[in-house]
C-alpha cells in the first residue's frame, strides 16, 4: 500500500490545549479577578470534573437532558458546541457570569495550544516526501489561526471540520470530504488520531488508521514520528 495523503485529528493528535488551571488562569488575569488561591484551585479542579474545557478532559457525568442533547451533536455547528460547552461551564459557581463565555473565547486562542514537539518535524517531512496532509477535526470553530500561529499551516493541504459540514466523526463523510479536497482514494489514506471510536470512523471508508496517545505534550515528545515509517 502506497500512502499518498495523511490525515490528521486535531486535539491530543498535533495540538494539546493548556490545562484548565493555566486557562482559567488566563481568564481571571484579563478580567482582573483576584481570587484566594484556594478558589481558584477548587474552580479549576470542578471545571476539569466538569468537562468545560474543549480539547481536555471529558465530563465525569456526562450530561442529560437539553445539554445533553446539545453535547451530542455538539461539533456540528458553532452555535452548538459553544451552547454546550458553556453550559458544562455553567455547572461550577463563577463570580461573575461573564466568564462561561469568556473561558470559551480563551479556548480559541492560539496561545491556548501547543503543538506536541515532534509536530512541526513530521509535517515538514511529509511534505518533503510528497504525500498530501490533511486535517480532519471535531471542532466548533476555526482551528486555522492556531496553525498559522505556530507555524504549521503551510505543510497542511487542507482543513476539513466539522462545524462547517454539519457533519461529525466517526461518520465517513468527513472523512471522504477530506479525500476529495486533496485528491486522493481512501484507500491510499492513513488517518492519525487519539480517539478510535471517532477517529476509527475512517476505517469505513477504506483509510488505513493509525492511534496515538492523547497525552500531555511532555509525555508524548515523539508519538507522531511512526507516522513516518508507516509512510515509508
Amino acid at each position: 500500500m502506497t500512502i499518498k495523503a495523511v490525515l490528521f485529528d486535531f486535539s491530543g493528535t498535533l495540538f494539546r490545549i493548556e490545562s484548565t488551571e493555566s486557562w482559567l488562569r488566563a481568564v481571571l488575569a484579563e478580567a482582573e479577578l483576584d481570587l484566594p488561591e484556594p478558589d481558584v484551585v477548587r474552580a479549576a479542579e470542578a471545571l476539569e470534573q466538569a468537562g468545560a474545557l474543549a480539547g481536555g478532559a471529558y465530563p465525569q457525568e456526562p450530561p442529560t437532558g437539553e445539554l445533553g442533547d446539545l453535547w451530542a451533536v455538539r461539533d456540528q455547528s458553532a452555535e452548538h458546541h459553544r451552547a454546550a460547552y458553556t453550559g458544562l461551564s455553567r455547572r461550577v459557581p463563577l463570580p461573575d457570569p461573564a466568564l462561561h463565555d469568556a473561558l470559551y473565547d480563551r479556548h480559541m486562542a492560539p496561545v491556548a495550544w501547543s503543538p506536541y514537539p515532534d509536530a512541526a518535524e513530521v509535517l515538514a517531512a511529509l511534505r518533503e516526501r510528497g504525500p498530501a496532509v490533511g486535517v480532519v477535526s471535531n471542532i466548533g470553530w476555526d482551528l486555522r489561526p492556531v496553525f498559522r500561529h505556530h507555524g504549521l499551516d503551510p505543510h497542511v493541504g487542507a482543513y476539513v471540520l466539522s462545524y462547517e459540514h454539519g457533519v461529525q466523526k466517526p461518520d465517513p463523510r468527513l472523512f471522504a470530504i477530506a479525500c476529495e479536497a486533496l485528491g486522493v482514494a481512501p484507500e491510499d489514506t492513513l488517518m492519525v488520531g487519539d480517539h478510535p471510536a471517532a477517529d476509527g470512523g475512517a476505517a469505513a471508508l477504506g483509510c488505513a488508521v493509525h492511534f496515538v496517545d492523547h497525552l500531555p505534550t511532555a509525555q508524548r515528545p515523539d508519538g507522531l514520528r511512526p507516522v513516518l515509517d508507516l509512510v515509508g
